[in-house]
């Protein structure tokens, strides 16, 4: 499993992914131990506000992202590419990353997103299916 935890200041787990360009990439082995840890550092064209949306990004490809906050728009992408998109209360990496898999990691809910108003399609479809009210780190 691959985890991506949003830390622009590489120290701690920092809030607005959208506007980040520094992530945590932990791949953890079927026995929940950390593998490999890396910084992926994004071009400023490659930052979520940025980015089209239909277009392949970096951390697509991860199963999980963690942010100090989030935007529901970017929840709802991530969602579209099977990411699992989460918020939380937490600033330290390690008890991030320990609390995540250990089903214990404290989660506030998206936002709206500052009004920000970001494309509602991702490669012609829809981002559908998720509310605030199904949000998953809601659950």
């Amino acid at each position: 499993m691959k985890i991506a935890i949003s830390s622009q200041n590489k120290k701690s787990v920092t809030g607005h992914p959208g506007k980040c360009r520094n992530f945590w990439i932990f791949q953890i082995d079927d026995a929940q131990q950390i593998v490999d840890k890396k910084l992926l550092t994004l071009e400023m064209e490659q930052m979520f506000h940025q980015h089209p949306a239909d277009q392949p990004h970096p951390l697509d490809e991860v199963d999980v992202l963690i942010s100090g906050m989030m935007a529901l728009w970017l929840q709802q992408r991530m969602a579209h590419y099977n990411v699992k998109a989460i918020a939380t209360s937490e600033t330290d990496l390690e008890k991030t990353l320990s609390d995540y898999l250990d089903g214990t990691l404290s989660l506030i809910p998206v936002h709206g997103g500052h009004g920000v108003k970001k494309p509602d399609l991702v490669g012609g479809t829809p981002l559908t299916g998720i509310s605030i009210a199904s949000s998953p780190n809601l659950t």
